[in-house]
């Protein structure tokens, strides 16, 4: 099965499966679950319980292991990744908006957030949207492992939406800019953002951050250095 097709196969139902395995206690360790408890527990056939599970094991959102009288489930990080997003949509419906902290260190970029950040179509909304013009390139920060799980809490924050556009070669794809400062010992610096492209490289574990000036300058950073980013709501409209 492609990877499109497993994702369109992951729906509310099989995510209603996936917490049930959480609340089992799947996120710490291996469960013993059975078809027949599922599908019981869900008010479904054995048959479409055993299917929910299979769906999510091919998105690779748990491990299993099948046993005479049951299975072990383990829920893996894409599994709680998608947990974690399900969590930040209903905060954003019952909850107001909170700050988020990042914790990371500061890393080498590849050098491309330097020549999308300077075309023409992104900047003249920066300018407009953010209130300044950025410094033509991205400090880059890896998070910690335990950033990585609370960044889909930035999904709950407003922020800043940065339009796609195209010129005569080619088409630029859209991007979300939350507002946040970086912190660190004890100098901090804002405004800055964190821009999200809907089309990236990167993976969860990277954040890639604009500010009208140098941070790398500015904070005397280096690669390596720890840093502390936290994420706040953000006025635009």
């Amino acid at each position: 099965m492609s990877e499109s097709a497993v994702a369109a196969a992951v729906g509310y139902d099989e995510l209603a499966t996936l917490k049930l395995v959480a609340l089992d206690g799947g996120r710490s360790g291996p469960v013993k679950l059975s078809c027949s408890g599922v599908a019981n527990r869900l008010d479904v056939s054995n048959q479409t319980a055993s299917r929910r599970l299979q769906r999510l094991e091919e998105a690779d959102f748990i491990d299993r292991e099948v046993v005479s009288d049951g299975q072990w489930i383990t829920i893996t990080d894409a599994g709680e990744s998608a947990l974690r997003q399900e969590y930040a949509d209903y905060r954003r419906i019952f909850e107001t908006p909170s700050v988020v902290v990042l914790e990371g260190q500061v890393t080498g970029g590849m050098g491309e957030g330097r020549h999308y950040i300077s075309l023409s179509g992104y900047m003249k909304q920066f300018k407009d949207r953010l209130g300044y013009e950025p410094f033509p390139g991205t400090l880059n920060v890896r998070l910690d492992d335990d950033a990585v799980r609370a960044r889909a809490g930035m999904t709950a924050l407003d922020a800043v939406p940065i339009d796609g556009w195209e010129d005569d070669e080619r088409t630029f794809g859209p991007a979300t800019c939350y507002a946040a400062s970086v912190t660190v010992g004890g100098d901090s610096y804002e405004p800055v953002h964190i821009i999200v492209p809907e089309r990236t490289h990167h993976d969860e574990s990277q954040l890639e951050i604009i500010a009208p000036d140098k941070l790398r300058d500015e904070l005397d950073l280096d690669d390596g250095d720890a840093v502390t980013v936290r994420v706040e709501e953000a006025e635009y409209e």
